[in-house]
């Protein structure tokens, strides 16, 4: 083991401590809403730390410091994009989900087009979360294996075994106050870091600007090339980026039910956007981060383990951390995984119930019974998918979402933005925007980040056309069409 008994003994009194305050919230539990809402009693500060929390990620935390480790700040300009997108959700869709009682992002489909889009919906968001996460669990073992020296299934069935008992048990509220808690922890652990690099290069910063400048600009932040195949530019983050929020976080149950479990709708947006400021921030502290590894690495402190960029800041952490910051910051990785598993977990259970067809008890305390049973059925399913080989973490899992995320949008906003459309379009939009960014990842070399605005297009320009040629075929054989 290559971590003091000291930094073990704070991870273990975390991993137990989260676990017991997530699940002391199964009390007060009534009915569903309780269970996937939490109540709409969360205060707007609490679902923004809730949101940023599942943004990030371990893929995010050991993921981005290795992007500018490799390369420079550019992965910046895609965070420009996720700003733009939050104000975008804040006018098109975030009304639309108030103007009901809604459990799940795909009951609006369902009030526009019918339950046919609706459940199929629910089945590419299930399937394209359950990937997802496996890729951000899968993640903690590169940590562990630095930290402990040892293979990751004991770590992915630790992470999966104690994220899905207190899911389980607390529901939505454990989701989103143990997000803060988790919020706050990495965030210090990252800020910590920071600090401990500075004082540890000789030179401080100023050896970081003068090394970085020299290194093919590490510091640099903007590319204003128009690039189809490239993934950090200006014009694919900026563009590429708003349609991945767009999608990410006004399609996506685990976002959307976020904005859900707000009190009302302008908490809803308020949480939203204030994410976005501290998103901005987090990426930017990662990114610095990474530099800073890379030239605390060319004075010959550390070397990269196994060859694996993603294992460079785990590897800081065991060996250039001191005992007791390296046991709170592992255990701030520790707690965004946990954080994003049981997002996925209570989304996932939630879509299931609601979407498609499983919430069949009579009575309250049986649709709960079923509602957390479902919560373990998920838990199985991710802890499987985490054991897969995944490669580099952050671009598979941000590649996994990207390829879904534009027949999803394309299809919302088919059914805010074209009156004329109807189910039977947007079933055949969605099914053309699925399959033309399937066959664009195989067979095309059109970066990860341009997926989800060509998914859209396709998926709302199908739909239309399909729409307007049923309603077309309908006139012809029954000779008028009602308004």
């Amino acid at each position: 083991m290559q971590i003091s008994p000291i930094d073990l003994g704070i991870l273990v009194l975390y991993l137990a401590g989260i676990t017991l305050f997530g699940a002391r919230f199964r009390r007060g539990q009534q009915n569903l809403r309780d269970y996937f809402l939490g109540g709409r009693t969360a205060p707007w500060w609490a679902l923004a730390c809730s949101i940023v929390a599942t943004e990030t990620s371990t893929l995010t935390i050991i993921g981005t410091p290795a992007i500018a480790y490799g390369g420079n700040l550019g992965f910046l300009q895609l965070v420009l994009g996720y700003l733009v997108a939050r104000v975008i959700l804040c006018v098109v869709l975030i009304p639309q989900y108030f103007q009901g009682e809604f459990y799940t992002a795909y009951q609006l489909l369902e009030k526009r087009f019918g339950a046919r889009m609706r459940s199929v919906a629910a089945v590419v968001f299930m399937g394209t979360r359950a990937l997802a996460e496996g890729v951000r669990i899968s993640a903690i073992g590169k940590v562990v294996s630095v930290a402990f020296g040892t293979g990751d299934r004991i770590s992915i069935l630790v992470i999966t075994v104690l994220t899905m008992f207190y899911t389980f048990e607390g529901g939505m509220r454990a989701v989103i106050w143990t997000d803060v808690v988790q919020f706050f922890l990495y965030l210090t652990g990252s800020v910590a870091a920071f600090f401990l690099l500075l004082h540890k290069i000789p030179g401080g910063w100023p050896e970081v600007t003068q090394v970085a400048a020299a290194s093919g600009g590490k510091l640099r932040i903007f590319d204003f090339a128009f690039s189809l195949t490239q993934s950090f530019t200006f014009w694919s983050g900026l563009i590429g980026g708003t349609f991945l929020t767009m999608a990410s976080h006004g399609t996506d149950q685990t976002m959307v039910q976020r904005l859900l479990a707000a009190r009302n709708e302008h908490d809803s947006k308020k949480a939203l956007l204030v994410s976005g400021v501290i998103i901005l921030v987090q990426f930017t502290l990662f990114l610095v981060i990474g530099v800073m590894l890379f030239v605390y690495m060319r004075n010959g402190m550390m070397a990269v383990p196994e060859g694996d960029p993603d294992r460079i800041y785990p590897a800081f952490i065991v060996h250039g951390m001191p005992v007791g910051l390296a046991g709170i910051v592992l255990a701030s990785i520790f707690a965004i995984a946990m954080s994003n598993a049981s997002g996925s977990l209570n989304s996932l259970a939630s879509s299931s119930m609601m979407d498609m067809g499983a919430r069949r008890a009579e009575t309250t305390a049986q649709s709960l019974g079923a509602s957390r049973r479902m919560t373990l059925v998920w838990g199985v399913v991710l802890g499987l998918l985490a054991l897969v080989p995944w490669g580099p973490v952050l671009v598979a899992g941000l590649t996994i979402a990207s390829i879904t995320y534009g027949a999803l949008l394309g299809v919302f906003l088919l059914g805010t933005w074209n009156a004329r459309a109807n189910e039977t379009g947007a079933l055949v939009g969605f099914a053309a925007g699925l399959v033309a960014i399937i066959a664009v990842n195989r067979f095309t070399p059109l970066a990860w980040t341009w997926y989800v605005l060509a998914g859209t297009i396709v998926t709302f320009a199908v739909g239309t056309i399909a729409s307007e040629v049923g309603r077309g075929s309908r006139n012809v054989a029954g000779g008028a069409l009602p308004d």
